[in-house]
């Protein structure tokens, strides 16, 4: 069983490699960031702004079942929320940010195959052959990351944030800044997370993990994702549920992953 290149690299060689690598990436990030910046108006005020209006999807469909079941409470962002800008170049350096944090999202599936072709060279025939399939299951998993917390999360934050009140005598105007900060943190970090499945696949290709360990360590892993769920939330109880089940359900799939990883190991060696 051989490795795809023979490592006659130096380490030299290897960071000059790793930084084509990292430009290829950025580039990659800077053409999708462009765009973004360019097409603006659908970024603002059709994406980001979208949780907070009433037109919204989840925003309608929410008032739409809380007539069904008549459950006033169910129907949320009714009231569109007030914006202000209190710097004077906070709409151009938002706009910035976020054309990059968009191009970045964009671009993630390329700068995974970026990363994977660094790897690459390192990898058996058969684990080349194994984690083919990678890069796909990582973009699917980080899509669907970022279209749960955005049609899901992000809402009820929005929701729960946005029309907290201490008093009727104060009322809510949203620093411009804070609610995008807010929203796409939500929306970034849920991408990460559902990330767990193929983080903990690379962990137990490399002997890091076990199903065992895993298995061992399950309750320290809930309380862990109820902490990670606690801070990128709102703290409101039902955002928490809903962020802890999905992380959850990726983490009994981690393990049935490692399951499979450990089994094919016991094959190699037993040949």
């Amino acid at each position: 069983m051989s490795k795809s290149q023979p490592p006659e690299m130096t380490f030299l060689d290897h960071l000059e490699e790793l930084r084509w690598h990292i430009i290829r990436s950025f580039l990659a990030i800077l053409v999708f960031a462009v765009l973004a910046f360019v097409f603006k108006n659908f970024v603002f005020d059709v994406v980001l702004l979208g949780p907070s209006r009433p037109d919204f999807f989840t925003n309608q469909y929410l008032c739409q079942l809380s007539e069904i079941l008549q459950l006033p409470a169910l129907c949320i962002n009714q009231t569109q929320l007030k914006f202000q800008n209190i710097n004077m170049s906070g709409q151009f350096t938002m706009h910035i940010w976020i054309a990059f944090v968009a191009g970045a999202v964009a671009a993630f599936p390329y700068i995974f195959y970026e990363f994977w072709r660094f790897v690459r060279p390192a990898l058996y025939e058969k684990e080349i052959e194994h984690s083919r399939g990678a890069i796909f299951a990582a973009s699917v998993l980080f899509s669907l990351g970022i279209l749960f917390a955005y049609y899901i999360i992000a809402p009820l934050s929005v929701f729960f944030l946005g029309s907290y009140q201490v008093s009727e005598s104060v009322e809510n105007i949203i620093n411009f800044g804070s609610y995008v900060s807010t929203v796409s943190s939500i929306v970034l970090a849920s991408g990460v997370m559902f990330e767990l499945p193929v983080f903990i696949y690379f962990l137990s290709k490399v002997g890091l993990v076990t199903p065992a360990f895993l298995k061992k360590y399950r309750r320290h892993a809930i309380v862990l994702i109820l902490a990670v769920a606690a801070i990128i939330t709102p703290p409101d109880v039902i955002s928490q549920i809903m962020v802890c089940f999905p992380l959850i359900l990726l983490y009994e799939t981690g393990i049935i992953i490692a399951k499979r990883v450990e089994r094919k190991k016991e094959k190699e060696f037993a040949q």
